[in-house]
């Protein structure tokens, strides 16, 4: 008895039929459906905005590192800069080949070489060159010759007058107007009469009685560069930089044309030259010589005219009095009866004044007091008047402002030093 499958079956399996790539691939699902699927989505959203703030800090670190970077770059630089040899600043005398005559403030001369990176297309005899301290060997060209001191004396920012706020001086405004503002606008008149106009102008008289501010004046009426020159900055500690500060200011003026130039106080340089004792003594008139020089050396019919201020003009040297280098000698009296009453108009003009003020008892004074005292009183005046908080000036605050005024300038020097 045989023994197969119940039902007396014994079927071997069909064999499969043979499948195509094709129907292989229709089977399987796409692969970006395989993809297991992440949950929760609030996990994975908390955990993505916490890269995203660690990627944010990390940026900001990397840009901190960088700047870091550039800072200790600039430091370096500056280590490296103050670790170079000091540099001395000379003047060229003489170029040949490859060395040169160079000269320091001291006054001394060397024959030093010139370094290979130095252009020498720049240097020209009276340059300003930069040395090495150790051997003066030339290292480099200052470009720009005019000393900060200089640039230093250019008004820019001062307020300028006009000639209607100066109290008085008619005569001296005429004179002013004829030697300085007409040939800076109008040249031609000069040459059409055929006269040279003057080179300069000297203001003489008591302190505060206007000088400087007709220079301001007139300045302003000519738009012209107001270069303001105390004469005590002309003396310099070394040897021959007194002479070649003037020597600059005169260059500068050139350049920046139409100028004035206005010496205050040029008794400090300018004074009556006698027998040297000391090097001092003989600096100061090697840098009068160079503003004679200077004065010497411009052209009359340029557009810069030089104007001298001092309260001593007897104590000038001739040679810088006489005509050919300054042409006109303008005094500054003190103000008279009429020229105060202008002064204090003009200065009470923008003061609320009480009934009470009498102006006429201060300007019939018997003492003597100039333009500046009588600004300083009304100045005063109005000081006294705010310590009170009053906005209104009284009689009584002028009468003590004059007080004060009068009695500080009878301290200050002594009687008969400006005769």
């Amino acid at each position: 008895m045989g023994q197969g499958a119940p039902g007396g079956l014994n079927r071997q399996p069909e064999p499969r039929a043979p499948v195509s790539r094709k129907q292989k691939m229709k089977k399987f699902p796409k692969p970006e459906l395989l993809l297991p699927m992440v949950t929760p989505l609030e996990e994975c959203k908390l955990k993505l905005s916490r890269l995203n703030y660690i990627n944010e800090f990390l940026k900001i670190e990397a840009e901190f590192v960088a700047n870091q970077e550039e800072w200790f770059e600039e430091d370096r630089e500056d280590i490296a800069d103050m670790q170079k040899s000091p540099m001395v600043v000379g003047t060229l005398k003489e170029l040949i080949k490859n060395r040169a005559i160079v000269s320091t403030s001291r006054g001394a001369e060397y024959y030093v070489s010139i370094r290979s990176f130095v252009d020498k297309d720049q240097l020209k005899p009276g340059c300003q060159i930069l040395m090495n301290k150790e051997n003066f060997a030339v290292v480099g060209v200052i470009e720009d010759e005019v000393s900060p001191m200089v640039s230093a004396m250019k008004v820019d920012k001062a307020r300028l007058v006009s000639y209607e706020e100066i109290g008085g001086l008619e005569a001296q405004i005429q004179e002013v107007k004829e030697v300085v503002e007409l040939p800076l606008t109008n040249p031609a008149l000069f040459e059409d009469i055929g006269i040279t106009p003057p080179k300069g102008v000297i203001f003489h008289g008591e302190p505060g009685t206007g000088k400087t501010l007709l220079a301001k004046a007139v300045a302003k009426s000519t738009s012209a560069t107001f270069l303001h020159v105390v004469g005590s900055e002309l003396i310099q500690k070394d040897m021959g930089d007194g002479a070649k500060l003037v020597r600059e200011i005169f260059r500068l003026a050139k350049n920046l044309s139409p100028t004035i130039v206005f010496i205050d106080e040029i008794d400090a340089v300018g004074a009556k030259r006698y027998d040297a004792r000391s090097g001092a003594e003989r600096e100061i008139q090697r840098t009068m010589l160079e503003l004679l020089n200077q004065l010497d050396g411009f052209d009359p019919s340029g557009n810069v005219k030089v104007i001298l201020a001092t309260n001593k003009i007897q104590s000038l040297d001739p040679a810088l009095l006489r005509s050919g280098r300054i042409d006109r000698k303008i005094e500054f009296p003190l103000p008279d009866i009429k020229t105060r009453r202008l002064i204090f108009k003009i200065h009470t003009s923008r003061m609320t004044l009480a009934d009470n003020v009498n102006l006429e008892e201060f300007i019939v004074t018997k003492d003597e007091i100039s333009g500046a005292d009588i600004k300083a009183i009304c100045t005063e005046a109005g000081l006294l008047a705010l310590r009170e908080r009053r906005m209104m000036v009284k009689h009584e605050d002028f009468k003590e402002a004059k007080d004060r005024i009068v009695f500080k300038k009878k301290e200050s020097y002594p009687g008969g030093l400006y005769i």
